[in-house]
């Protein structure tokens, strides 16, 4: 399945861009009606104030209505398998990290095929991922968070967005790696997640960097343990990555774009990919992403076709060594 997926995403970008440029007359009638973007995950999470704020770049940019809309559940296979379905006419796009194309396919079933039914347009951003004790856990630091579940299996509670996230793949990771017995509670999104951290109603939790968690952070309501970054974050300079503490498997983020159906004209796609890319190049877009540790990338679909061939490669590989299949 690895090299499947790898093929079409490449294949579907390749097609994408390919084309030589095209001239304003051939887009002239591209968009003339609301253009929708589904977000795979509920609102007041990063990935919807990333989304909502680009929306309002491109309403302006490409002189028409942009609305977002939230479909969550099955680590953002819902949202993409609601674009897949769409009509290719360029009005409806999703955007979500690449997990439901990269590893969602590794552990089951999803109701796409990712290398028929959809094609990658831009990449936005990449997410750090955080490991945060709540007021539940009094472990010092992730060394000894590690003792506490082997001396005590089963009793660490480690929440993530919902099966098949990235954060259940580190989560597994970190597991297959220390030989530990950790709890998974899965939830459908980060929404719920967070507040159930504040509440705490589990120990840890793994979650993507955004300025809500950040406040929480500030405000000691939650602990940072570790994080799944290249280097440490600027804001917790203080904090280990994950390589750092052992475990350089799991030491991975989020990486997030937009994403058509197949067969979308070749035309809009790349007007697509032009319009994010003056939107993410914005300052006040910019400011936004760095200030809650999140990184803004952009770039040809071809290149971010690449980067999920390589993802996908990774996963299968974690997959397979940590016995995660779940079909």
């Amino acid at each position: 399945m690895m090299n499947a997926v790898r093929r079409g995403l490449v294949a579907a970008a390749l097609l994408s861009t390919a084309a030589p440029l095209v001239s304003w007359a051939d887009t002239a009638q591209w968009p003339n009606k609301p253009i929708r973007i589904v977000v795979s995950y509920p609102g007041g999470g990063v990935s919807d104030v990333v989304a909502r704020a680009l929306g309002e770049k491109l309403a302006v940019q490409l002189a028409t209505p942009i609305v977002v809309e939230n479909k969550a559940g099955a680590g953002g296979a819902i949202g993409l398998d609601t674009v897949a379905k769409s009509a290719p006419d360029g009005y409806t796009i999703g955007f979500s990290a690449i997990s439901p194309v990269a590893l969602n396919p590794h552990l089951g079933a999803v109701p796409f095929d990712p290398q028929k039914d959809l094609v990658p347009v831009v990449s936005v951003m990449y997410s750090p991922v955080l490991i945060l004790a709540t007021t539940a856990e009094q472990s010092p630091n992730f060394k000894e968070l590690l003792s506490q579940a082997k001396r005590s299996p089963g009793t660490v509670r480690w929440a993530t967005a919902g099966l098949a996230s990235l954060g259940h793949i580190v989560l597994e990771q970190v597991k297959y790696t220390a030989k530990v017995d950790i709890t998974h509670i899965p939830y459908k999104g980060g929404g719920q997640q967070l507040n159930d951290a504040l509440g705490a109603q589990y120990e840890v939790l793994s979650t993507n960097a955004g300025p809500t968690v950040m406040q929480h952070i500030q405000a000691g309501k939650l602990k940072p343990l570790a994080v799944g970054a290249p280097q440490r974050l600027e804001s917790l300079p203080e904090v280990p990555t994950l390589a750092e503490l052992g475990f350089p498997e799991a030491n991975s983020t989020s990486l997030f774009g937009i994403f058509a159906p197949a067969n979308v004209p070749a035309a809009v796609l790349q007007r697509l990919n032009q319009e994010f890319n003056k939107a993410l190049a914005s300052p006040d877009i910019q400011a936004k992403l760095k200030t809650s540790d999140n990184v803004p990338t952009g770039g040809d679909a071809k290149s971010f076709a690449r980067q999920i061939a390589q993802e996908s490669a990774n996963n299968a590989r974690i997959v397979k060594a940590a016995n995660l299949h779940t079909k």
